[in-house]
């Protein structure tokens, strides 16, 4: 198991596999108020690095499963570099259908709500690991200006301007599903340019590395295209954010 090879080449070098910066990934952990020893899911953890800076700067204990096995390998390996690796634990699978054994306080999704087929299969799912009271947490794109043409959408990475909702909306979805909004985190456009940006000099060295891989081709028409398409449809269109959830 493991998701598409550009994804896993491109953000190799990220420790944080979104546009949310580690100052907003800080803010986003103090904010939630969790308590020392509280246990936290997160499916589609990447790298780990909510999981691992939260286990050290607040207590908390948790798992994370992720569908890439180099970000699961990163994870453990960054649990190990802050001293938490008896606080956290990275499982390489398919997040898709996982349901905790223990009930956690606080259940993540950041980034990757296709495990349920969108936000409100995904917060099912979350809901399933879940104690009562405890919080559902969904990171999730938005429109920051809604795109006049669905290619213009298409040119943001999303297949129809109905992928995403503007943020209103986004939170009145989650009020329409029976949660009030007790959180939220939104990336801005620094942390937008930190996420993208950082890919291209990630494909170019390995392109310097590997000039006779198959993949190479690939990899040269992605890294020539994706700085325009950026600059031109993402950056001014798509905005990103984190929001904790409680069920009514």
């Amino acid at each position: 198991m493991d998701i598409p090879r550009i994804f896993t080449l491109s953000e190799s070098a990220h420790r944080i596999h979104n546009p949310i910066t580690p100052d907003k990934l800080a803010t986003l952990g103090a904010a939630l108020r969790l308590d020392v020893g509280a246990r936290v899911l997160d499916l589609g953890s990447g790298s780990g690095e909510m999981l691992c800076t939260w286990a050290r700067d607040h207590g908390i204990v948790g798992t994370g499963i992720d569908l890439s096995p180099l970000f699961t390998e990163q994870a453990k390996r960054r649990a190990l570099d802050l001293g938490v690796a008896d606080r956290v634990e990275f499982l390489h699978g398919d997040a898709a259908g996982y349901v905790s054994d223990e009930k956690v306080a606080l259940a993540a999704c950041v980034g990757a709500t296709w495990i349920g087929g969108g936000v409100a299969g995904t917060l099912g799912l979350l809901a399933q690991s879940l104690r009562p009271g405890g919080l559902p947490l969904i990171g999730e794109p938005y429109w920051r200006q809604l795109p006049p043409t669905e290619h213009i959408a298409q040119g943001c990475l999303a297949s129809a301007i109905a992928d995403f909702l503007p943020l209103p909306a986004l939170l009145a979805s989650f009020q329409d599903q029976g949660y009030d909004v007790v959180e939220m985190v939104l990336a801005d456009q620094d942390g937008w340019d930190r996420y993208e940006a950082a890919k291209w000099l990630t494909l170019r060295r390995w392109l310097d590395s590997h000039p006779d891989d198959p993949f190479a081709p690939d990899v040269r028409t992605h890294l020539t295209a994706e700085p325009i398409r950026y600059a031109t449809y993402t950056r001014d269109y798509l905005g990103w954010g984190v929001f904790a959830l409680v069920a009514r």
